[in-house]
C-alpha cells in the first residue's frame, strides 16, 4: 500500500530547530533530575558535574551513565523525581534475577507516552478509525499497555490480547478483522502456523500493517512475514526503562531503520567496553536520555542494544539501524562473536529451512560447541539444506556448527519473546 505521511508539529521540525529544542529540554531534565532524585544528585556529585555544566549537546558526555543496576539499587521508590502522590502508574519487573526494576509515570508522562505511540502507529501507516490488535504482553511491564494507550490516543479501535493463546488470537483476527497487529516477530510466526493449521490463507486476512518489536529481528525475517501475510512489516522500539514502546519507529514509506523521536529522547552511541561516545555511523551500544519524562527521568541509560545512528530520511530526526543484536545476546564460540540474528539470516536464505530455530551451546571437552536446530519446510531435502546452512555459517560468520534438522512443529513456539539460546555449558563455581 501507499501511505501519505501524516505529521505532527514535532515531526515537522528542521534539524536546527530540533537541536535547539533538545538543548533546552536537556537542560531542564538535568536540573529536574538533580533537584528531585536522590540517585541523580549522588551520581552527578560523584562524577563532579552539575546541570549548569551542560552548555551544548556534546557536554552530555560528561555526565554519568544510568544502568539497570541503578534502578534495582534504588528499589522501590528511590529513583523517582516526583512525589509519590504524583505518580499515577508504577511498573515493576518480576525480580526473578534480583530486585525488580521499577519505572513510574506522572499524568503528563502517560499523555506524552500515548502521543508518541500514536505517532509511531501513524508513521507505520495506521490512521484513526482503524482496528488494532495489540498482542504485546499486558503483564508486569509496559509493552501492551503502552501500545494500547497510543492506539486509543490515535483514535483506533483496540482489540487487546496478550500473547500465548494462539488459537484464540487467530480467532479474534478472523472475527474482528483488525487492520494492524502489534506483536513480537517470533510470535507472529506462531500465529502464521495456526493460520496454516486451520487451512486459512494468511495473505487473505484483514491485516494490512504489522508493527513488530520487543526482540531483535532481521531483514530476512521482515521479508518472510511480509510475504506470508501480504502486509507491511515495520519495526517499533522502546524499553521500559526509557519509556516503553514508542521511543522510535520505522516510517512505512522508507522502511530503512527506526526514526528516533528526538524531540523526546536524545540518542548516543558508545563503545560498549570504554563508554566513549562514537560518531554517527559507527556501530556501538545505544544510550538514551529522556528529555520530557517527569516521574523517572533517565540520564544516559545504557540499553545494551547494538546499532548505529544514521541521518534522517522520512523525517529530520536521526535513525537507528534495525537492532539485530544485544550485548547480552552475544555468544563467544571459540573466540568468534556470534549473535542469534546472524544465524537467523543464514537460515532464512537457505532453501528448505523455516524461521523456527534454536541454538544449543555445549562444552563437552575444553572447547565450546554450537548446534543449530532448525525445522525443515514440508518437502525439503533436509540433508542438502543442512549442508548448505553449515557452509553459510562457516563462511559468513566464521564458526563451525553442527546442524540438526527437525521436522515441522518440533520446536517450541514463541508465546511472546522467543528463547533462541540453550546454554548447556557447565556453570562456574
Amino acid at each position: 500500500m501507499t501511505y501519505a505521511p501524516l505529521l505532527d508539529d514535532g515531526e515537522k521540525l528542521s534539524r536546527a530547530e530540533l537541536q535547539a529544542l533538545q538543548l533546552q529540554r536537556l537542560k531542564s531534565t538535568l536540573a529536574h533530575a538533580y533537584a528531585n532524585s536522590a540517585h541523580y544528585r549522588r551520581a552527578f556529585d560523584g562524577a563532579g558535574v552539575k546541570p549548569h555544566d551542560l552548555k551544548s549537546l556534546a557536554d552530555l558526555a560528561r555526565f554519568p551513565f544510568t544502568t539497570k543496576a541503578d534502578l534495582r539499587d534504588n528499589y522501590p521508590f528511590g529513583f523517582f523525581a516526583v512525589p509519590q502522590s504524583e505518580v499515577v502508574r508504577v511498573h515493576a519487573s518480576s525480580g526473578t534475577t534480583g530486585k525488580p526494576t521499577v519505572v513510574g509515570y506522572s499524568r503528563r508522562d502517560i499523555e506524552t507516552w500515548a502521543s508518541l505511540v500514536a505517532r509511531s502507529i501513524r508513521a507505520a501507516g495506521g490512521r484513526p478509525g482503524m482496528k488494532v490488535h495489540v498482542s504485546y504482553g499486558y503483564g508486569l511491564f509496559t509493552g501492551g499497555l503502552g501500545a494500547h494507550y497510543g492506539a486509543e490516543a490515535l483514535g483506533c479501535t483496540v482489540i487487546p490480547m496478550s500473547g500465548g493463546q494462539t488459537e484464540k488470537q487467530v480467532q479474534l483476527i478472523c472475527d474482528f478483522e483488525p487492520d494492524i497487529v502489534m506483536v513480537t516477530p517470533s510470535y507472529m510466526l506462531a500465529i502464521l502456523d495456526e493460520f496454516r493449521r486451520r487451512g486459512i490463507d494468511a495473505r487473505k486476512s484483514s491485516l494490512k500493517i504489522g508493527i513488530f518489536g520487543a526482540e531483535p529481528w532481521t531483514e530476512a525475517m521482515r521479508r518472510e512475514i511480509e510475504d506470508a501475510f501480504a502486509i507491511d512489516a515495520v519495526d517499533i522500539y522502546g524499553l521500559s526503562e526509557v519509556m516503553g514502546p514508542g521511543v522510535a519507529n520505522e516510517c512505512v514509506e522508507t522502511k530503512d531503520g527506526l526514526t528516533v523521536w528526538e524531540d523526546h529522547f536524545y540518542p548516543e552511541i558508545v563503545d560498549p567496553e570504554t563508554g566513549a561516545v562514537l560518531p554517527d555511523g559507527e556501530i556501538g551500544e545505544l544510550v538514551f536520555t529522556s528529555l520530557t519524562k517527569e516521574a523517572t527521568p533517565v540520564i544516559r541509560y545504557r540499553t545494551r542494544d547494538l546499532t548505529r545512528l544514521l541521518p534522517g530520511t522520512a523525517r529530520a530526526m536521526r535513525r537507528i539501524e534495525k537492532i539485530s543484536g544485544r550485548c547480552d545476546d552475544m555468544l563467544i564460540i571459540r573466540g568468534v562473536n556470534v549473535f542469534p540474528s546472524q544465524i537467523e539470516e543464514q537460515i532464512l536464505k537457505t532453501p528448505g529451512l523455516s524461521p523456527h530455530y534454536a541454538l544449543e551451546v555445549t562444552r563437552p571437552d575444553r572447547m565450546d560447541e554450537l548446534k543449530i536446530i532448525v525445522e525443515a519446510r514440508e518437502g525439503a531435502d533436509a540433508g542438502a539444506a543442512a549442508k548448505e546452512l553449515k557452509h553459510h555459517v562457516k563462511t559468513m560468520i566464521g564458526v563451525s556448527a553442527a546442524i540438526e534438522i527437525a521436522p515441522e512443529g518440533a520446536l517450541e513456539r514463541s508465546s511472546g519473546k522467543a528463547k533462541r539460546v540453550r546454554d548447556l555449558r557447565p556453570k562456574a563455581g
